[in-house]
């Protein structure tokens, strides 16, 4: 096989490939024993129809359309490791002659990763963050346990308030006619949560156990039904209960009950310590923000476009899958919120453009300072996944070697590697309190 590569333009450019006559034969070979399958001819059990009598009445022209599908994957992912270059979509595909005992020749349009030029990625000014623990910080987080650990009491008096766990009834109309997923019963909805549309739960505020309300609001415009978007609705709203939090005291009994500590002051010793740690590591990740950040600022790269989408992809699938570990789906939060899909992808697309310029510009430097992943590395990473996934580390590099994901894994190692570098590399001041 014959390929050669062709920038011309941009991020884009032409790669030309031939394959030898023996590679198209063998395509035509497979692509024969996968048709005759399916042929029927006289004189002939199915599937039975020699070469020669099925070339003579169908041509061997016939085989060509399946013989390219089974040559041209391979041949273009081979042209692609010979050439070096590394696309990031999709290529357009160009056959230039394709014919029984001839070379395969074909062209591919595509587009590759864009070069960065780097700018000053050494002594980056960054502030280093103040790593006190103050009592306002534990006040703050025994609070927080606090309200994690509550008593959901149900009033038999009194009003709903912020932060109360409302349990109604209710049927949206527009223009006086009932909507599709617009009604529910004994929906238990926080207060304040910020779950339903704009204007709802705060219309709520001030209700008793056992009143009906009409509750107006006005659907976002961007709302996912377009048959609801930007209209004015009225809800008519049934107060079945109000469940309000019951914070426990602070005291010895609340240190034995969420800890294993028998006094509060033993526990607020521990978890001075768990916080201090828990900011430092909130620190680190900040310190390598910035100087990501300042690097990525510095550098000049032209993204295109489908590496950002490409990325708003990946985002939108983890922010899914986050869902559904809460129990909802990316259908169910449109409906609560009004965001469309496309209007998620949207707000995505500012930080998915970081993040791939990013990515780009700490590859950039990896390549500049030479950091590379050890082999002692990428198994200590194999180990710390097997924790997380509760599989051993053989069994976790068996199943990245089986997908080909043993290149990214050592990727991902550099790129850590990297930006811990820029950090090293960075000029440091100490943040006056």
């Amino acid at each position: 096989m014959k390929a050669s590569w062709e920038k011309i333009e941009k991020n884009q450019g032409v790669l030309e490939v031939e394959v030898d006559a023996e590679q198209v034969a063998e395509a035509l070979d497979k692509a024969f024993k996968k048709v005759v399958r399916q042929i029927n001819v006289p004189g002939f059990r199915k599937g039975k129809v020699p070469r020669a009598i099925f070339e003579a009445r169908f041509g061997v022209e016939s085989l060509y359309r399946d013989a390219i599908d089974i040559i041209l994957p391979e041949s273009y992912m081979n042209a692609v490791k010979e050439t070096g270059i590394e696309p990031v979509d999709q290529p357009e595909i160009d056959i230039q002659e394709f014919e029984k005992a001839k070379p395969f020749r074909f062209k591919a349009t595509v587009l590759v990763k864009p070069e960065v030029q780097l700018g000053e990625y050494k002594g980056i000014e960054v502030t280093l963050p103040d790593g006190t623990v103050t009592e306002e910080d534990l006040e703050a987080e025994l609070k927080r346990l606090q309200e994690r650990h509550a008593e959901l009491v149900v009033l038999e008096e009194g009003t709903i308030e912020n932060g109360d766990m409302a349990v109604i009834d209710f049927e949206g109309f527009v223009d006086g006619v009932a909507f599709e997923g617009g009604k529910s019963s004994n929906y238990a909805l926080e207060v304040g949560s910020g779950t339903f549309i704009p204007g709802f739960e705060e219309q709520l505020i001030g209700m008793a156990k056992g009143e009906e309300k009409d509750i107006t609001v006005t659907f976002p415009e961007s709302y996912h039904s377009e048959e609801l978007a930007g209209k004015e609705a009225v809800f008519k709203v049934k107060c079945n209960d109000i469940k309000r939090k019951n914070l426990p005291e602070l005291d010895d009994e609340f240190a034995k009950d969420v800890s294993e500590f028998d006094t509060l002051e033993e526990f607020k010793a521990d978890l001075t310590n768990q916080l201090r740690e828990a900011k430092e590591k909130e620190n680190e990740k900040r310190l390598e923000d910035e100087v990501i950040s300042k690097a990525s600022e510095a550098a000049e790269v032209e993204i295109p476009e489908v590496m950002v989408r490409n990325e708003i992809d990946r985002m939108l699938q983890d922010f899914s899958n986050r869902l559904r570990m809460q129990g909802m789906t990316l259908e169910m939060y449109s409906q609560f919120t009004g965001q469309s899909e496309q209007h998620l992808r949207d707000q995505m697309k500012e930080d998915a453009a970081k993040r791939v310029r990013s990515s780009l510009v700490i590859e950039a430097i990896a390549k500049a300072e030479n950091v590379d992943a050890s082999e002692e590395e990428i198994n200590e990473e194999l180990e710390k996944l097997s924790k997380m996934y509760r599989k051993s580390a053989e069994e976790l590099r068996a199943i990245f070697e089986a997908n080909g994901n043993m290149e990214d894994l050592k990727q991902d190692v550099i790129s850590r590697k990297t930006v811990k570098l820029l950090v090293e590399l960075s000029n440091k001041t100490t943040q006056v309190a």
